[in-house]
């Protein structure tokens, strides 16, 4: 007869150790000699059941107490008097949760929320501007309307697994200890299906693409992601259905740029718009709108058409149309023409002070004094 191995030295634990002490001990003895991590290592299995032994005796105060006073011949025939025993998955699911997958009790199938879905969708700027609303092609799983998520054939239904009674796992006894293992038949899920649904093959759900309508509001940015609430792949066991992200991407424009709620945009005018100020038509994204050039413009000034932007989101008001000015210098001229600025250049003296108006003034002058001749 093989001699037993004191419990506390199996543990490697002083004999007043506490019970976060064993956990500790014992949780590392079962992570190295499990046998998922030594699969047909027999040696390592007698370790692991050694070591779910000492535990069990150390972490019950009954048991402990009668192995500290007699020994190991202190719990012979304990299990039946007072009604102990061993059970790995018990202990495992103390040490660990349900790390190791144990179950003592009947299997349920749990209602499983669906998977979240993400795509991407991109817009114009016009989209964006005016509102828009858009069909989305989306591959999804859903349930199965055959079975109605099921999984059964119409007439049909699902069984308790006769292998396992349920309990998703299947009891082996080897003398001392109750080894639990995932139920070959059932798959650890506690019932089988006898005629799985022809349309989904057993499974419950099915891959459809589904047109899913989508509003987009005016005043969007680039980036803005939209979440619809059960829209996404559809739940197992009457599990509740995953929502669909819709991200938007906003093309860019050629002819304006966003900053916030503002559109940005650009127009041309002569040296002479620019001198003597003058109005001019600018287009937005609705329409054209007249801008106001002061006298006096300087090549790349920024002038505002306020309201007349972007609309801001979920609101009545707008950003401005911001319009960088670029003044044209012509490139050929007549002799009048010619002769026009040759004059202005004398006039000039070379003063560019356009603050104090000289540079201004002496053109405007020289205008003036041209249409009085």
């Amino acid at each position: 007869m093989v001699q037993k191995r004191d419990y506390y030295d199996i543990l490697d634990v002083s004999r007043d150790a506490d019970e976060d002490e064993i956990k500790k001990a014992y949780r590392k003895l079962a992570i190295k000699y499990h046998p998922d991590k030594n699969p047909d290592d027999k040696e390592a299995e007698e370790k692991f059941k050694e070591a779910a032994e000492a535990y069990d005796v150390l972490r019950t105060p009954e048991k402990r107490q009668r192995y500290d006073q007699y020994g190991h011949a202190g719990l012979e025939g304990v299990s039946s008097e007072y009604g102990f025993g061993i059970n790995i998955d018990d202990i495992l699911n103390d040490v660990f949760g349900d790390v190791f997958g144990g179950f003592s009790r009947t299997r349920q199938r749990r209602p499983k929320q669906g998977r979240s879905l993400q795509t991407h969708l991109e817009i114009t700027l016009e989209d964006a501007y005016n509102g828009k609303e858009v069909s989305i092609d989306v591959p999804r799983i859903e349930t199965c309307p055959e079975c109605d998520g099921g999984g059964a054939e119409k007439g049909s239904s699902v069984e308790t697994c006769p292998q396992c009674y349920g309990r998703g796992q299947v009891t082996q006894s080897q003398g001392f200890f109750t080894l639990q293992r995932t139920c070959p038949r059932c798959h650890g899920q506690g019932e089988v299906i006898q005629k799985p649904c022809r349309n989904c093959n057993g499974q419950g759900r099915i891959r459809v693409k589904r047109e899913i309508k989508l509003k987009i509001d005016k005043g969007v940015q680039n980036g803005f992601e939209y979440r619809l609430q059960g829209q996404g792949e559809a739940g197992a066991s009457g599990g509740a259905p995953g929502d669909l992200l819709v991200g938007l991407h906003i093309t860019p424009h050629d002819r304006f740029k966003r900053d916030g709620n503002d559109l940005i945009t650009s127009t041309k005018i002569s040296f002479v718009q620019a001198a003597l100020g003058c109005t001019i038509a600018v287009n937005s994204l609705d329409g054209s709108h007249q801008l106001v050039i002061p006298a006096g413009t300087q090549y790349g000034d920024q002038l505002r058409i306020q309201g007349k932007g972007m609309p801001k989101y979920r609101s009545t008001s707008f950003g401005d149309l911001v319009v960088h000015v670029g003044i044209e210098t012509p490139r050929k001229l007549n002799d009048e023409q010619r002769k026009l600025l040759e004059n202005f250049d004398e006039l000039h003296d070379g003063t560019t002070d356009t603050e104090h108006g000289g540079f201004w003034e002496k053109l405007f002058r020289l205008i003036d004094d041209k249409d009085k001749n």
